[in-house]
This record gives C-alpha cells, structure tokens and sequence, in this order.
C-alpha cells in the first residue's frame, strides 16, 4: 500500500486523478477501523491532513461553507450559532479524541447509513460541493447517497466542503444508541424548520440502506402550520399535528433488524424522536 500526502489542493486533485482507485484519508476514523479489520486493502491512500485549505470554513453570501477537513469539535465550538444541528450531532460523535480527528467531510466520503452528520445536513438542505481536474459541482446532499456505504463521486473527485445555507429557524438532532456515549447510532433524527420559506426538513439515519429524509412527514407539517397560520402566529401546536407527523417520520424509515436493534424497535424511537424534536423546536420558534 502507497502513503500519499498532497500539501496542496491542486496536489490532492492531481493524485486522485492519477490514482483513481486511491482511498481519500481525512481524520481516518472510518476508513482506518476497515483496514484494521482487513476488510479491504486499497494500493494507494490519499492522506488529506496536511491540505489547509480543506481545514478552514466561512461564512459566504448568506451560506456557510465548510471545509470538509473541519473536525467535529471545531463544528461544536464554532458553528453552534449558524448549524446548531450539526453542532449537536458532532457532540454525540464518538470520544474527544475522536471528535479531534473526524470531519464531516470524512463522515460524507464514507456514506454510513449511521453517519452523525448526515441527518442535520439533510435537514438543513445542504449541498456537497465536490472537485476532480474537470472542474467543481455542487451535489444537493439527499443525492449524494447513493446505496450502503456509497456516494456520488466519480472516481477523479474529492470532497472540498459542505455548502449550508443556516435555516431561519430552530434545528434539533436527537440520537439513540445502546449506551450513553462513544456509539453508534441505533436510529437518529433531525429537524430544520426554514420559516423564512414555510419549509420543513428532516433527516433520518441509522433506519434505511441510506441517510433519508422523511418527505410527506416534511410536506404534511409545512401545510398543517401554513394551513392553521401558525407560521405566523406562533400559536400552540395542535397534538393531532405533532402525533401525524411523528407517523409519518415513521412511515419514511427503511430499517433492518441486526446486532444494535429491531427495525420494530428503530421505527418506534424515531416516532418518538420525531415528536419530541418538533416540540422542541417549537418551543424555540414561539420563544424567538
């Protein structure tokens, strides 16, 4: 197995399109628990450690954009104030020493139907922005998974950043898991409400073959608020409301039974992440 550490961007680009079969390395701790496994054995890895520009984030035209070698203590500490969403995710993500080490752009390349980020970025409506020698796409995020452990990248691209356009209003992220801390998820969610644009976002991880959103649940409750004029308002939600769109963020999951829950169980705690997200959330927009 060849070590390949680009100082550069441009490097990065230009071994990836040598090498396309190489492996990209970030914080490594995904593809690091494969190789220790031998579950796989790639000839070339890219180690992407050293590409600064991959390790900043800014605020730009109204969006954030992050680099997808920011760590998820850097997400928790800095990026509280734009993505509390992901900020909360990146808290439940596995030690500290973890947290120093993974990114979200690591957690994106390796596609986990478990992956923390993933639920908040799509609630967030977030797009990846992904780069090869040919040029730069965005790629909206609920596109980006393409089956278990899979994504959207040709065999020349690498990750640069997430591009986050911070929803107006509250976002919420609740996991569940076999213990308290360093887990993964047995089922996850998480809520956007985008008031600014009567819109709602969910993401739903650890319960389908991908990250998935919950669409009817996300269209259901944006009709019932503009419906009842509580965008507006503000006004109490009514219990039918949350208990229909707790259903439906049910109704969206695609889970399997295997060693860390039932799909009976899965469906169950994400009707009841489902309603007490929203009842957070909603609590949080009538207090704003």
């Amino acid at each position: 197995m060849e070590f390949l550490q680009p100082q550069t961007w441009a490097e990065a680009l230009q071994l990836k399109a040598a090498y396309p079969d190489a492996v990209p390395l970030q914080g490594g701790t995904d593809v690091m628990v494969e190789l220790n496994f031998d579950q796989y054995r790639p000839e070339h890895l890219i180690d992407l450690a050293r590409v600064r520009e991959l390790a900043e984030w800014a605020p730009a035209g109204g969006r954030i954009w992050l680099g997808a070698g920011v760590t998820y203590t850097r997400v928790q500490t800095e990026l509280g104030g734009w993505l509390p969403g992901l900020a909360m995710a990146s808290r439940t993500v596995g030690s500290p020493q973890i947290r120093n080490r993974g990114t979200v752009g690591g957690n994106l390349g390796a596609a986990s139907p478990a992956g923390d980020s993933h639920p908040p970025l799509l609630a967030a409506g977030a797009q990846v922005e992904v780069e090869s020698g040919r040029g730069t796409r965005l790629i909206p995020v609920d596109e980006f998974y393409t089956g278990v452990k899979r994504n959207a990248l040709e065999p020349d691209e690498l990750i640069k950043a997430v591009v986050v356009t911070p929803p107006a209003g509250p976002q919420q992220f609740c996991k569940i898991g076999t213990r308290n801390a360093m887990v993964i998820a047995v089922a996850a969610f998480s809520l956007a409400l985008h008031p600014d644009r009567q819109v709602v976002g969910t993401g739903i991880g650890s319960a389908g073959p991908t990250p998935l959103r919950a669409r009817l649940a996300e269209d259901f409750l944006a009709q019932a608020l503009a419906e009842d004029g509580l965008w507006e308002s503000r006004g109490d939600l009514p219990e039918s409301t949350s208990s229909r769109f707790a259903d439906l963020v049910a109704e969206a999951a695609e889970p399997i039974d295997d060693v860390r829950g039932s799909a009976r169980y899965r469906v169950h705690a994400l009707s009841v992440m489902a309603r007490r997200a929203l009842d957070w959330a909603w609590h949080e927009f009538r207090g704003a």
